[in-house]
């Protein structure tokens, strides 16, 4: 089973918002409903939040030095991948995105490399945006923060 982890971060400006990736490349190019993501990469053997910390900052371009990270109940989503991920509050006006790149065969089949971005944006959400941009299969963790904020105050 493939496994990600990621990180929610949230802030409160009046309302709660959290921030979201948009994967980059030609296939998400001209796509913004559903496809949004919380930061986060594949690990196989590294722990977990670890990793969740550096894909954050490979993704967004940012360091968070929060050491009060909530853990969220893992999530699996119709691929089969299971996702692990932490939330945690921090602020920043403007994400700062600086993302690591990847590399594919495009235009396809043309035998020729181009490089992409892994998220080409990056940007706060209220939370009943964030519902529409994320990704249906981690909805879950905007549920999860919810609740747990909740129970905090």
């Amino acid at each position: 089973m493939k496994q990600s982890a990621g990180i929610l971060a949230y802030r409160k400006r009046g309302e709660l918002e959290v921030l979201l990736v948009h994967p980059g490349g030609p296939f998400y190019k001209n796509k913004d409903e559903g496809v949004w993501s919380i930061p986060k990469g594949e690990y196989t053997t590294e722990e977990a939040l670890g990793v969740a910390k550096k894909e954050f900052t490979e993704e967004t371009g940012n360091v968070i030095n929060a050491k009060d990270f909530l853990r969220l109940s893992d999530i699996i989503i119709k691929s089969g991948k299971k996702i692990s991920a932490w939330a945690v509050e921090c602020d920043f006006d403007t994400p700062f995105l600086k993302s690591n790149l990847f590399e594919m065969e495009w235009p396809p089949k043309s035998g020729k490399m181009a490089s992409f971005p892994e998220a080409d944006k990056a940007e706060w959400h209220s939370m009943r945006e964030a519902r529409i941009k994320i990704h249906p299969g981690q909805v879950g963790f905007l549920d999860q923060l919810e609740i747990i904020l909740v129970k905090k105050s």
